[in-house]
């Protein structure tokens, strides 16, 4: 599992990715911009976003829901235009959305955190239909992941500062139960960013500050470390034929002109060979 840089863009804040429609989808959050790459091909497409761009997911309308600082929007790759749908937090324009998810029943699931990284004003929301729900979770200064189970009866959200993913169990109609801590990342390893299960339901997770991507098993036991040339993963996706081909973004964000020459790689869009299938992902319903 040797990670190959596939796409040259030096992202500030590669982030995001997710296989749909057969390509890789993916953002430079603070470069308010949506990628969309084919690895077949090797053609690669970019659009401008209105503000910084957390993630872009497909939707069951045949276009995409993106995650927009200010919140959610529809984007149509067909014209570039992004439609504003809904405003979780209004009151709080130091905020901005940040990681997403779908679940088996098409609810989308997105966390917001402070832009500045010090408050604690982060909060993880379910959209269903036309109903846009906190999920009581308690709030934190940056929400990563979120991953659920293929069977939407877990959910993994990750409290990023506190170095700790936190396993929660979900009922039928999307309310959650009590939080059991699954993973703490330790001192030294960086910090836990965005994460994906696998067919085998193991959970990967970028490591930012961590040079590398690392998969638990469903106790929560690390199993793999796969070791990149830069400091900052965000987050991979599975993709390609039979979905066996992990793509991983990168950032050179935090990084001083030293580092960026020891880093020359960083920002680009990765790929290695992880060894399992990934899962599809499932349209929004929204």
């Amino acid at each position: 599992m040797v990670p190959r840089s596939v796409l040259r863009v030096g992202a500030t804040l590669g982030e995001g990715p997710v296989w749909a429609r057969d390509a890789l989808w993916f953002v430079d959050i603070k470069q308010h911009q949506v990628h969309r790459f084919d690895p077949a091909t090797g053609a690669h497409e970019r659009w401008t976003a209105p503000d910084q761009v957390g993630w872009v997911l497909p939707s069951a309308h045949g276009d995409l829901i993106a995650g927009v600082k200010t919140g959610l929007h529809r984007f149509d790759p067909a014209t570039g235009t992004f439609t504003p749908l809904h405003a979780p937090e209004p009151h709080l324009p130091g905020n901005r959305l940040n990681d997403a998810a779908i679940d088996a029943r098409g609810r989308l699931w997105f966390g917001s955190m402070d832009d500045d990284e010090v408050a604690a004003t982060g909060r993880l929301y379910r959209h269903a239909g036309e109903d846009c729900a906190d999920s009581g979770l308690a709030p934190v200064v940056i929400t990563n992941g979120p991953a659920i189970s293929a069977d939407a009866t877990a959910l993994y959200h990750t409290d990023t500062l506190g170095k700790t993913i936190w396993r929660v169990p979900l009922r039928d109609d999307g309310t959650s139960g009590t939080p059991e801590r699954h993973v703490t990342i330790e001192e030294g390893a960086g910090y836990p960013d965005g994460s994906t299960l696998d067919a085998e339901d193991c959970l990967w997770v970028g490591l930012f500050a961590g040079w590398g991507v690392r998969r638990y098993d469903p106790a929560g036991k690390l199993m793999t470390t796969v070791r990149f040339p830069c400091a900052n993963v965000t987050k991979i996706a599975f993709g390609g034929e039979g979905l066996r081909t992990a793509y991983a973004t990168t950032a050179r964000k935090g990084l001083d002109a030293a580092a960026l020459a020891d880093q020359p790689l960083a920002g680009d869009l990765f790929a290695f060979e992880p060894g399992v299938a990934g899962v599809t992902t499932v349209e929004a319903t929204l």
